[in-house]
């Protein structure tokens, strides 16, 4: 997808020219759609899949499917929410990575059809970048440079964000993202999926020092991560625990989701410090934690710290079509060619 800048990108908009996006979303197992206009969102609406549920994870192929019967549902609501008709939509935005291939391949194909009937433009948005922004709607005020900590489901990143479109990443998981890690120890819990949610409540009260799971490079002066040893421990700790019927299951998910905040709010700390800015922000479904929320202002009391809604934690189209109206309204969409990319990067 090739894209030409021509003009310094502003966050905001020229409120004597409205312009009214569709946005839609099909990376993992949301299917979602939204109107935004402004830099308002007019209306949100997202279905979870709870197919996936009995599986323990996404199962892709069920995934897209699922798509494929819900977006034109899902899209025709956000539209009526919204009191708008199809042919006022003047662009849409559509997110093309990273994510499932074939899910991707679903929302994308309809976008694309969409706007093909419509005769309007289309701009592939990376759902990476739309967490990021996600904070824009929170606080519209917010102003660059900032570090950004992306705790989406497959992603553990921080990110220096310097203004649109000019990102640097500061650092990243060697192996399982933070998310990821949530979900495999609430199987090996046997908990439901998503995991995050599940494991949190369960841990919500029990003692979070009542186990001391491995916390990696917390003493390391890196910002890299690493969650797999985590889970490996939790995994022999459950094998063992027959020896250690004293210990309540809440207290083991209590400690396990407080190794996990622990490692992400000492690396943040330290972002912040290296990046030497005032203000930083929480990305993805994890940001949603509300015990890693309160970790955060505590370990951060001098810094501005943003949250997004909880609605714009997880995936969302809402995200995705005000981050596709600032592209278009600054002159940038794609050609009706480009391809989706399950593996898309940021920078």
């Amino acid at each position: 997808m090739a894209r030409s800048f021509t003009t310094k990108f502003r966050v905001g908009c020229n409120k004597g020219y409205k312009l009214i996006v569709l946005g839609v979303e099909t990376s993992c197992d949301e299917t979602a759609a939204s109107i935004c206009s402004n830099s308002k969102i007019l209306s949100t609406i997202v279905s979870s899949q709870i197919i996936h549920s009995k599986f323990g994870g996404v199962v892709p192929e069920l995934a897209s499917r699922e798509h494929e019967l819900l977006l034109n549902t899902i899209v025709q609501q956000a539209l009526e929410e919204a009191s708008i008709d199809k042919k006022e939509i003047e662009g849409i935005a559509v997110t093309r990575g990273p994510g499932l291939a074939g899910a991707l391949l679903a929302g994308v194909c309809f976008a694309k059809g969409l706007a093909h009937g419509l005769k309007k433009p289309i701009i592939g948005i990376n759902h990476l970048e739309a967490h990021i922004f996600a904070n824009f709607l929170a606080d519209p005020n917010l102003k660059f440079p900032f570090v950004c900590l992306l705790v989406s489901g497959g992603h553990t990143q921080l990110w220096l964000v310097k203004e649109m479109n000019n990102y640097t990443l500061m650092g990243t998981s060697r192996d399982d993202a933070a998310g990821e890690a949530f979900d495999k120890g609430a199987r090996i819990l046997g908990l439901r999926y998503p995991g995050g949610p599940e494991i949190e409540k369960l841990g919500m009260n029990g003692n979070p020092q009542a186990v001391d799971f491995p916390r990696a490079f917390i003493k390391n002066d890196n910002l890299e991560f690493s969650f797999s040893g985590l889970k490996t421990a939790l995994l022999y700790f459950m094998d063992s625990k027959k020896n250690k019927k004293d210990i309540l299951l809440e207290d083991i998910a209590a400690s396990y989701q407080q190794a996990i905040i622990d490692v992400l709010v000492i690396k943040l700390h330290q972002a912040v410090i290296e990046a030497n800015v005032n203000s930083c922000v929480i990305a993805g479904g994890v940001a949603a934690n509300i015990a890693l929320r309160i970790a955060v202002e505590s370990k951060l009391s001098t810094t501005r710290v943003l949250f997004p809604d909880l609605s714009l934690c997880t995936d969302n189209a809402a995200m995705v079509a005000f981050l596709g109206e600032l592209y278009l309204r600054n002159g940038v969409s794609s050609a009706m060619e480009f391809d989706i990319d399950p593996n898309l990067k940021l920078a």
